[in-house]
């Protein structure tokens, strides 16, 4: 199965986040074809709340009615992810 980068932009504050986590919790199980793996959440000076979300999904057309199911945002932008490198790929020469 193909891996997405999902880079959402929230209408709400920070201090909704908690409230639409346990939205999302409650609505995702209908979608066993879609499977989150990680975010990192940021927040800008303006208080602008964006999240970087991975995901496993047959395509990106899966993806977007998984999101569909939380509301209060909108994407951004999706890639589909070709690979991942970490530090351990990059040994120190010397």
């Amino acid at each position: 199965m193909a891996r997405y980068l999902v880079v959402r932009r929230f209408d709400v504050d920070e201090d909704e986040i908690p409230r639409l986590q346990r939205v999302f919790r409650e609505r995702v199980g209908t979608f066993s074809d879609t499977v989150w793996e990680h975010s990192h959440v940021t927040v800008d000076a303006d208080g602008l709340v964006r999240s970087f979300c991975v995901y496993q999904a047959p395509d990106e057309e899966a993806l977007r009615r998984h999101a569909s199911v939380l509301g209060e945002h909108q994407i951004e932008a999706v890639y589909e992810i070709a690979g991942d490198v970490t530090p351990d790929d990059f040994p120190p020469t010397g």
